[in-house]
């Protein structure tokens, strides 16, 4: 991805510890939302720490903002602007963490622990000058050292850093937070990087719609990416790509309990199951440009300007030519339908296609699992579930540990249900 992460002396990525006065081992810890959402929940964090402390760990937490602030904090500024200035909007959003952190270093005090609370640039998390998608540029953890050396929690706000270039606070969009604790994780070379969360794992499906959905015990980097990216919750896809390229073991638990979660790591075993999980997302849309002529230089001027106005594109789809001309589908996240539609609608002339159709009423369903590579007929059982199920595919992609489908809506529960018991992920794995 890029993303350079320049290490003050003595720091090494996965080490067990950091070079200084800094004895003990680190570990990160961050808290979601609903895990500090009120100040009961806070003192159950600064417990939950406290007890990291006992076992001779330092630690360093990540806090999201309080419950559903961030989503107060838009509809108050979208009640003022249709369109927020991207700066204004960031200094407003950034609060919510600031608040949490505060809060909690307090909580530690109250239990006899010194805590240092610290925003994103005073971390040292540079990013470049995105505002509301900001990315991780450099870290300089120096203050986060030195409340360590010191014997303090250093307590981080998540979700922010400072732009290298303009020096304005910058977010780092949803699920920020999670990439702020893997970075941080990364640049202190902290043994783990525990996401507390208000789930105590990842499952073999949301359990919400496939009740009988197993908690898994371990994935790897590449299949929880994948799974992240098809539309699972649990960790944010920036996150997880972090710590694949860093190598950092993330730990995903519950806040409300102690149950063992879910540890994401290399995933060295080959000999794992075939399948890990079916992951569903309805927040994409199918966008089809409809007669576009058959010739070289099309798809690429199309999608380069998509990708100039960061449109992220994920399946794509060509018909097969009739006539000389042929059609284009592809899905994006349903907040940028609007833009893309836009913007393809007014090259129209220019790329000689007939209409622009963007279609809202779809959703995604993905088959995961690093075993599947190695195992024949899993895309064959897969389109066998659904089809018995009633279920029509309207557009598939592939990778090696992923097969996605593009179906109608309507159809995501008895989707998710089919192929969730084709694959027998509601038995227990033997051990």
């Amino acid at each position: 991805m890029g993303w350079a992460l320049q290490r003050e002396s003595g720091l090494t990525p996965g080490a067990g510890g950091v070079a200084g006065s800094i004895s003990g081992v680190i570990v990160v810890q961050k808290y979601g939302g609903s895990s500090v959402a009120d100040t009961d929940r806070i003192k159950h964090v600064a417990e939950r720490i406290a007890a990291a402390k006992r076992e001779g760990h330092d630690v360093v937490v990540v806090v999201s903002a309080m419950g559903k602030t961030t989503d107060q904090l838009l509809r108050q500024a979208q009640e003022i602007s249709d369109i927020p200035p991207g700066r204004e909007l960031d200094m407003l959003l950034t609060s919510g963490e600031r608040i949490s952190m505060a809060l909690l270093a307090m909580a530690m005090h109250e239990l006899g622990y010194t805590a240092r609370s610290l925003t994103g640039s005073q971390a040292g998390i540079i990013t470049d000058a995105s505002h509301g998608k900001a990315r991780i540029i450099d870290i300089t953890p120096g203050r986060i050292q030195e409340g360590l050396a010191g014997g303090h929690v250093v307590i981080v706000a998540g979700f922010q850093g400072v732009s290298r270039d303009s020096k304005d606070i910058t977010t780092l969009g949803r699920g920020g937070s999670d990439t702020t604790a893997v970075a941080l994780a990364a640049a202190l070379g902290a043994q783990i990087c525990e996401i507390y969360t208000d789930v105590d794992g990842v499952y073999t499906a949301d359990p919400r719609i496939a009740p009988n959905a197993r908690r898994l015990t371990r994935l790897s980097h590449e299949e929880m990416l994948e799974m992240a990216a098809s539309g699972a919750k649990v960790l944010q896809v920036r996150s997880v790509e972090y710590a694949r390229n860093r190598g950092v073991t993330i730990h995903v638990r519950s806040s409300f309990s102690y149950s063992e979660g879910t540890v994401v790591d290399e995933g060295t075993d080959m000999e794992q199951a075939m399948i890990s999980g079916v992951a569903h997302d309805t927040g994409e849309g199918k966008l089809v440009i409809r007669r576009v002529p058959d010739k070289p230089g099309v798809a690429a001027r199309v999608f380069t300007a998509l990708a100039d106005e960061h449109v992220n594109i994920d399946m794509i789809v060509q018909n097969v030519s009739e006539d000389g001309t042929t059609d284009i589908s592809c899905t994006l996240p349903l907040a940028d339908g609007p833009r893309a539609t836009q913007l393809l609608e007014s090259m129209l002339p220019e790329i000689g296609a007939e209409e622009i159709v963007f279609d809202t009423d779809v959703a995604k369903v993905s088959l995961i699992g690093a075993g599947m590579k190695t195992h024949p007929g899993v895309a064959a059982a897969m389109f066998t579930a659904l089809s018995d199920a009633g279920v029509n595919i309207e557009m598939i992609s592939t990778s090696t540990i992923r097969v996605s489908v593009v179906i109608r809506e309507a159809d995501v529960v008895p989707a998710v249900r089919a192929v969730h018991e084709q694959f027998g992920l509601n038995q227990e794995m033997p051990t």
